[in-house]
C-alpha cells in the first residue's frame, strides 16, 4: 500500500451527529459545545439556514405525492399532519417518513403541513409548490447579447446556478450563471462576452443582476462564485472574484469603467483583481478587497499566455467548526494558493493562506495535486472543515495535511463510502498516464485503500452506492472496465454514465443523474426513471445540470436543468413514495457546502457526512442552529 507524504498526524475521533431540539437551537446562540447522552465526546453546532417546511406537490397520474423538510432544529420524535385547503388528508400523523400519498387529488390541490410535537400540532407551514407536471418552471430572462472586439456575435445561455436565502424568508432562491455562447477555456485564445450573474426567486421574480465586465473573461474556470450566510444575519450574501468594470447590482461600478485589460488574444493578464461581496437582497458590493493570490508574474504559474494563472476554485468551510468561512484559490497544474476568509460585520478578514510555494510548503509534494473542483469535509473527525483539494488536503488551519503525490485529477468524490471503516473515504481519477488511473484513499490520511492500473487520461469518475449487491458506495471511472465494490473488487458491468448521482427513487439507494435523464442502475441494463422534457444540459461534453441536490421537500434531490429556450429554470422533484426519514440534506453542513461548490470548474454531484445506501443503519442527526 502506498502511504502519502508527509506522515499523516495521529487519528483524532470523529465528529459526533448530535440531536438539536428547536428550543435548544433558540438557545445557542453562536453555537457553543452540545453534549450527546452519554457521550464523552463534544460536538460543536454548526450554524445554518433557518428554512421553512418547502413543501412541494409533485402530481402523477394517481394523485399528489407531499413532501417537506425534517429540519436539523425539529425534535426527533416530530410526526406531521398533512391538510389540503385546511382539511386533513392523513388518518393518523406521519411518522415514518416526511411525504404522504394523496391519492386521487387533481394537480391544482392546495396543502400545507403541521408538524405535531409532544403531541400539540403546530402552525401551518408554507403552502406547496406544485410541481404539475413532475416539474416547476422558474422564468429566467437572458441578458442581451453582444459583439466582441473582433466581430463575433454572441448571445446567453443559463449556465450553473447556486441556492440560498437571499432575503431572509426562508425560502431558497437561485443565484444563476449566464455564460455567453463564446465562453472559452483557459487554453483557447479569444475574446468573450461579459459573465452576468442573477439573484432570483422561485416565482422567477429577480432581485438583482450583476455584470461582471469586459475585465473577466468567461469560462467554466474564472467565475466560481459562493453563495452561503457567511455572517449568521439569516440572509445569504454572494462572493465572487471581480475586476475593473464590474457592475453590481444598483449599477454602481467597480473600479474604472473604462479600462480594458484584455490582450489581443482575449485573455486578461495585467490590471487589478479583486474579491467582492455582495449583499444577496440587493446585488449591492459591500466590499471588495484584493484578490489573494495576486496573479504576480504569469509564467510563474506554468506558461506564459495565461492558461494556468487563471485557473480559480472556490469554496465554504466551517474552519472553526461553527461558522462558515470563504474559500478562494487559484492554480493546481503547478502552484496552488488557497486563501481563507471571514466575512464579519460587514468586512473581510483574512484567516490563512496556504501557499504551496512558501518556505513551510515547497518541496512537500503539494505542487501540481489540484483538480477541477474541490470538496470540503470533516476528514480528520475534529469538528472543523478540511479542504480537499485534488491529491492532496489543506488543514482547518491552513497547513498540509497530506498529499499522495499522484497528481491531477478532473474529479473527486468524499463521503462515507466505505461504512465498514471508521471515518470518511475518497475517490479520485488521475489525468497522468503515469499514476494510478483512480484510486480510493482514506480521506484522514490520503493513505491508499485501492487503486486502478495506470496508463490512460482519465476524465471521468463517480463513487456512490448504487448497487444494493455491494456492501457501501460503488466506484467506477472511464478508463477502468468494470463497476468496482467499496474494497476496489470487480463487480461487473460499468454504468452507462460516469457523471452525476441523485436520490431519485423511494429507497435510498442513488441512481445515475447524466445530460438530461436520470437512470438505476442493474446488472443486466440500466432502468430509464425521467427524461427531461424540453431542457438541455450544460457544460459541453461535461453534459451537466444547472443544479442537482436537496433543495426542496423531503431529503431525495432536486435537479435543475435549463429550458432549450433559456427562458426558465426547470426543476424536477421525485415522484415516488418513500419509507426512508432523513434529515434535510441542508442541514448536513459537507453536503450544504457541497451544493455551494457544486459549481465550481467541473460540476461535482454532492455528497453527506454520513452512509446514505442500502442497509444504511438510522440516519444521524446533526448539531445545528439558525441565526
Amino acid at each position: 500500500m502506498q502511504h502519502p507524504h508527509p506522515h499523516p498526524r495521529p487519528h483524532r475521533r470523529r465528529r459526533v451527529l448530535l440531536p438539536a431540539l428547536a428550543a435548544a437551537a433558540a438557545l445557542l446562540g453562536a453555537g457553543p459545545a452540545v453534549f450527546a447522552p452519554g457521550s464523552a465526546e463534544a460536538a460543536t453546532a454548526r450554524q445554518v439556514e433557518r428554512l421553512d417546511r418547502g413543501v412541494v406537490s409533485v402530481h402523477t397520474a394517481g394523485g399528489n405525492l407531499i413532501s417537506w423538510r425534517w429540519l436539523g432544529t425539529d425534535p426527533g420524535d416530530v410526526s406531521f399532519n398533512v391538510y389540503r385547503a385546511g382539511t386533513k388528508v392523513n388518518a393518523s400523523p406521519v411518522t415514518g417518513s416526511t411525504s404522504y400519498f394523496h391519492a386521487g387529488a387533481p394537480e391544482h390541490a392546495d396543502y400545507t403541513v403541521r408538524a405535531v410535537v409532544g403531541g400539540q400540532e403546530q402552525s401551518d407551514s408554507v403552502h406547496a409548490i406544485q410541481f404539475r407536471a413532475g416539474y416547476k418552471d422558474v422564468p429566467i430572462s437572458p441578458p442581451p447579447g453582444g459583439t466582441t472586439p473582433d466581430g463575433v456575435a454572441y448571445t446567453y445561455e443559463a449556465n450553473d446556478a447556486s441556492v440560498g436565502d437571499l432575503d431572509g424568508d426562508g425560502a431558497l432562491d437561485f443565484v444563476l450563471k449566464w455564460q455567453p455562447t463564446n465562453a472559452k477555456d483557459n487554453s483557447q485564445s479569444g475574446y468573450t462576452g461579459n459573465t452576468v450573474v442573477d439573484g432570483i426567486r422561485l416565482d422567477g421574480t429577480r432581485l438583482w443582476r450583476i455584470d461582471l465586465g469586459r475585465n473577466i473573461r468567461s469560462g467554466a474556470h474564472y467565475t466560481q462564485f459562493q453563495v452561503y450566510d457567511y455572517d449568521g444575519d439569516g440572509r445569504a450574501e454572494v462572493a465572487m472574484k471581480t475586476a475593473d468594470g464590474t457592475r453590481d447590482g444598483t449599477g454602481a461600478v467597480i473600479g474604472s469603467s473604462s479600462a480594458d485589460h484584455r490582450n489581443s488574444s482575449g485573455y486578461v493578464l495585467s490590471g487589478p483583481e479583486y474579491l467582492t461581496m455582495f449583499d444577496g437582497r440587493t446585488g449591492k458590493v459591500m466590499q471588495s478587497v484584493d484578490y489573494v493570490p495576486a496573479r504576480g508574474t504569469v509564467s510563474s504559474w506554468g506558461d506564459s499566455y495565461g492558461n494556468r494563472v487563471d485557473r480559480f476554485l472556490a469554496g465554504t468551510a466551517y474552519l472553526d467548526g461553527s461558522r462558515p468561512s470563504l474559500i478562494m484559490a487559484r492554480g493546481y497544474y503547478t502552484r496552488t494558493v488557497i486563501a481563507a476568509w471571514d466575512w464579519r460585520n460587514g468586512s473581510f478578514t483574512r484567516r490563512w493562506t496556504f501557499d504551496t510555494s512558501s518556505s513551510t510548503n515547497s518541496g512537500k509534494g503539494y505542487d501540481g495535486q489540484g483538480n477541477h473542483s474541490l470538496s470540503v469535509a470533516d476528514v480528520d473527525g475534529d469538528g472543523r472543515d478540511e479542504i480537499v483539494y485534488g491529491a492532496m488536503t489543506v488543514d482547518d488551519n491552513g497547513s498540509g495535511l497530506w498529499t499522495t503525490r499522484l497528481g491531477h485529477g478532473d474529479a473527486g468524490h468524499v463521503g462515507d463510502l466505505v461504512p465498514s471503516r471508521a471515518g470518511l473515504e475518497y475517490f479520485k481519477v488521475s489525468e497522468d498516464s503515469s499514476k494510478p488511473g483512480s484510486w480510493m484513499a482514506d480521506a484522514r490520511t490520503g493513505a491508499l485503500l485501492w487503486q486502478t492500473a495506470s496508463g490512460a487520461d482519465n476524465g471521468r469518475g463517480v463513487a456512490g452506492d448504487i448497487y444494493a449487491g455491494s456492501a457501501g458506495a460503488e466506484a467506477w471511472s472511464a478508463s477502468d472496465t468494470t463497476l468496482r465494490s467499496a474494497t476496489g473488487a470487480s463487480l461487473g458491468r460499468e454504468p452507462s454514465s460516469a457523471n452525476f448521482l441523485s436520490w431519485w427513487d423511494g429507497d435510498p439507494v442513488r441512481e445515475l443523474l447524466d445530460g438530461t435523464r436520470i437512470d438505476k442502475y442493474g446488472t443486466s441494463a440500466d432502468t430509464r426513471l425521467l427524461t427531461g422534457s424540453g431542457v438541455s444540459s450544460n457544460n459541453g461534453t461535461k453534459a451537466t445540470p444547472v443544479l442537482s441536490g436537496d433543495i426542496l421537500g423531503d431529503w431525495r434531490e432536486e435537479v435543475v436543468w435549463r429550458t432549450s429556450g433559456n427562458t426558465a429554470l426547470r426543476i424536477y422533484a421525485t415522484p415516488y413514495e418513500t419509507t426512508t426519514k432523513i434529515t434535510t440534506l441542508l442541514h448536513d453542513t459537507q453536503y450544504r457546502t457541497a451544493l455551494a461548490w457544486q459549481n465550481s470548474g467541473y460540476n461535482q454531484p454532492p455528497h453527506p457526512s454520513f452512509f446514505i445506501g442500502n442497509g444504511m443503519p438510522t440516519a444521524p442527526r446533526p448539531a445545528v442552529y439558525t441565526p
